[in-house]
């Protein structure tokens, strides 16, 4: 599961990515032109971006070239209808990861979506592990020990989300930018009830919590030492 900002200008098409990327988990968020995508990637954290080429205003090179020139670092897939190799190949030069032609499947899009995601070393194939705990990004399934824990969509996202990055410590606030949309009235006391819930469905009794506090600063997966 990834936080996703959706660039096309088209929205049909936008709705139609939207919402088969939702379908697969992911958090979705689209804006219609350059200018606002811009905006959105200062000030809030994507793990992926998908950037139409032809936008109103800036164009997609455009806005991708800005984005990198200021540090941006987040993986751009770019969608085009251009078909000359040299334009495909100024995407890249741009900053651009990946390009794809319209039209095209969405079951190509989710395959290029899936390459360009970030892979700690946690991650091995396509589960994700941390002890007895394996997470099926794919499946959407998690199970400890071999049995399956069921969780509410924004669980498995915030569990998923921790797991991609073990012993990394995030503020309430960061796991809001990175999990919840930008729109979401969620708080800092949701992070904290979200953060019980998964507590009192993977921890094992006896045990020390696989989610770690860092009192005056935020939340951690702590993966077991064997």
């Amino acid at each position: 599961m990834a936080k996703v900002l959706v660039i096309e200008d088209e929205p049909d098409f936008s709705d139609l990515i939207g919402g088969w990327l939702k379908t697969e988990h992911h958090t979705v968020e689209t804006v219609d032109n350059g200018e606002d995508g811009l905006d959105r990637l200062k000030f809030y954290k994507y793990d992926i971006i998908i950037l139409d080429w032809v936008l109103p205003g800036l164009s997609g090179v455009e806005v991708c070239s800005n984005y990198r020139s200021t540090g941006g670092t987040t993986p751009i897939l770019m969608l085009t209808s251009k078909k000359h190799v040299d334009e495909k190949s100024a995407g890249l030069d741009a900053g651009a990861d990946d390009y794809l032609t319209k039209p095209f499947e969405l079951k190509e899009l989710s395959a290029r979506v899936r390459a360009l995601l970030r892979r700690p070393t946690a991650f091995s194939g396509s589960i994700l592990q941390a002890g007895s705990l394996a997470l099926e990004p794919n499946s959407f399934k998690v199970t400890r020990g071999g049995a399956e824990i069921a969780l509410l969509p924004k669980e498995f996202a915030l569990l998923e989300f921790l797991m991609r990055h073990p012993g990394q410590v995030f503020s309430a606030e960061a796991i809001l930018d990175r999990v919840w949309t930008s729109e979401s009235e969620a708080s800092p006391e949701t992070i904290r009830t979200y953060i019980k819930r998964l507590r009192k469905k993977l921890d094992v009794e006896g045990q020390p919590s696989i989610l770690g506090t860092v009192h005056g600063v935020g939340y951690k997966l702590d993966p077991p030492s064997s």
